[in-house]
């Protein structure tokens, strides 16, 4: 079962950084979290209006989240039931109703993942899921957040290091999703980074439909309507087989997040006649 998206959950933090912004602009505790979280909070930042999940997709992690968690009682010293369950905490939590039950969810994911590195370090998907419910946990902080993100691209960087294919590239994605939308003073903002971390993800994953939504969503943030018309293009083309495969239940969360961003970059862009003919990096 795939993951919840990595950028929906940057989204929320730039939404909760926007909030407390505009009720005290000024403060220095304000200027300190949306720093501390490393993300920008400019207005109108992508993906701060998305609608919330349908319900059947929180039915779908309560069960998920519930087998995950007899299977690790069962085998609590397997690495494939540690990481299965923090992913699962990292999923369920996304459809907590308060701060309190999305912190404990995340604290779980994140304590499993801690205690099965402790004897398997060189484990990829431990790594991920811990950077991933250190993304959850920063959600329910306000300056406590400060520290977390740094945290959360160190266990990215190993992940990534350890096998860089996981998760359709998920170490890279998440990396760039984090240099892309941090301030690039003060925090770990760095488009250069961003561009590679998210150009990597597409090679390494081409035909993963999130991937290159993130590429297309970034060039037209930095202005590149161009690369972002022949990016748009290599989406369209892998599109109809990405469809065919990454079918079921398991992926109906992602389809109903990436289709209205699709389309969104649809109505945004027009297309050139190459591009259309020649998408840049269908591989």
């Amino acid at each position: 079962m795939p993951t919840v998206q990595f950028s929906s959950l940057i989204s929320t933090l730039i939404s909760i950084a926007q909030v407390r912004m505009g009720a005290s602009r000024n403060s220095q505790a304000v200027a300190a979290l949306a720093f501390g979280l490393g993300l920008c909070v400019a207005a109108g930042a992508a993906g701060a209006d998305e609608p919330p999940l349908p319900a059947g997709f929180a039915a779908a992690a309560r069960q998920s989240y519930a087998e995950a968690q007899a299977a690790y009682q069962r085998a609590p010293t397997e690495v494939t039931a540690a990481w299965q369950l923090a992913r699962a905490c990292f999923d369920q939590a996304e459809f907590a109703t308060n701060k309190t039950e999305r912190a404990s969810l995340a604290e779980q994911g994140i304590a499993v993942c801690q205690r099965a590195l402790a004897h398997a370090t060189n484990s990829a998907p431990l790594h991920y899921y811990l950077g991933m419910n250190l993304g959850q946990l920063a959600r329910t902080r306000t300056l406590g957040a400060f520290k977390l993100v740094s945290q959360m691209e160190r266990e990215f960087i190993q992940a990534g290091e350890l096998d860089r294919q996981f998760d359709h590239a998920g170490p890279d994605r998440n990396l760039g999703l984090l240099y892309r939308d941090a301030p690039a003073f003060g925090s770990i903002g760095n488009r250069s980074k961003a561009r590679e971390h998210l150009a990597r993800a597409v090679q390494l994953a081409p035909r993963y439909p999130e991937n290159r939504l993130n590429l297309v969503e970034s060039c037209l943030k930095w202005g590149e309507s161009r690369e972002a018309g022949r990016e748009l293009a290599a989406l369209e083309a892998i599109w109809p087989a990405a469809r065919t495969n990454l079918t079921g239940a398991a992926w109906a969360a992602s389809w109903a997040d990436w289709e209205p961003r699709r389309q969104r970059l649809k109505d945004r862009i027009k297309l050139p006649p190459e591009a259309a003919e020649r998408p840049s990096r269908q591989r």
